[in-house]
């Protein structure tokens, strides 16, 4: 197929989902990172064992992806939760994750797409520190961090720019648990090198993102959020009603995938490909065999 740089990525996406939609029963699509490979792969793997015959579409946008579905182009994938209801429903009130999850699945449902159980992954920002010396100070979640600093402890923060500055962010974190770094206190960097500057102890706390393979890969605790500041981004894939409805078996086979996930264990998916250089088929085959899912 010869199509022009002008044409557009789009529409050689679509004539990719044509072409595999002939070849193949279900069509499985998913985001451009590491996570939503490995979670793509997952899915083949265990439909394919399964009896289905899979056109993997893995490596859209987040938007691209929403909108391959929207348009039956692709049949399933995983998404979050708080993304859905902030970016594709434009919701904007504060929810608790229960919520969360039961507004995106009823507002979804009107577009023709269902909600398969949550998985306990939950990729939102948090704070982390080393493990040793989260046990040595006794920090296990941020009220406890609170209070230490709030005893007379000086702890250093490693943020990157945005969560700083953010209207969400630092500042009304810290009024929600009542404590205060100290403005000396908070380092602003890249958000790569949170990770780098926390593992070398130049902060004793750092924003990560809850899944990311650096925490297990680095040994670090992420504190439990205890008050709930954090939106949720729950993970759970997502599938077409008419697609679920002519196949139920496969509501079964996602939901018993999900049940296998949380935070540690998808870190740990992501630090085999992303740190210690396990293709993602490979990570996605250990997982489901590690698991009794094929």
């Amino acid at each position: 197929m010869n199509i022009t740089v002008k044409s557009g990525l789009a529409a050689l996406a679509f004539a990719a989902f044509a072409t595999g939609a002939q070849a193949a029963d279900i069509v499985v699509g998913g985001k451009n990172f590491t996570e939503q490979q490995i979670l793509s792969a997952i899915t083949q793997q265990v439909l394919e064992a399964n009896g289905h015959r899979v056109d993997n579409r893995a490596g859209m946008g987040s938007a691209a992806v929403r909108q391959a579905m929207e348009n039956g182009q692709i049949d399933v994938y995983w998404e979050y939760t708080g993304t859905s209801l902030i970016t594709y429903n434009k919701i904007e009130e504060k929810l608790d994750p229960q919520q969360t999850y039961d507004t995106v699945k009823e507002l979804d449902a009107q577009k023709g797409i269902v909600w398969l159980n949550p998985s306990q992954a939950n990729n939102t920002y948090g704070l982390a520190m080393r493990a040793a010396d989260a046990g040595e100070k006794g920090i296990a979640s941020i009220s406890d961090l609170a209070a230490a600093i709030n005893g007379g402890q000086a702890l250093s923060f490693g943020s990157n720019a945005e969560f700083y500055a953010r209207p969400d962010g630092l500042k009304p974190l810290e009024t929600a648990y009542g404590f205060e770094f100290g403005r000396a206190n908070v380092k602003r960097m890249d958000t790569g090198l949170v990770y780098q500057a926390l593992r070398d102890g130049q902060v004793d706390v750092g924003l990560v993102f809850a899944t990311d393979g650096r925490i297990p890969a680095f040994d670090f605790t992420v504190l439990e959020d205890d008050q709930g500041y954090f939106p949720s981004y729950a993970l759970a894939p997502v599938i077409r009603t008419e697609v679920l409805e002519a196949n139920p078996g496969i509501g079964d086979l996602l939901n018993e995938v999900s049940a296998k996930l949380d935070d540690q264990v998808m870190a740990a998916l992501n630090a085999s490909v992303d740190v210690d250089k396990v293709s993602v088929e490979n990570a996605a085959a250990k997982f489901l065999q590690d698991n009794g899912l094929i």
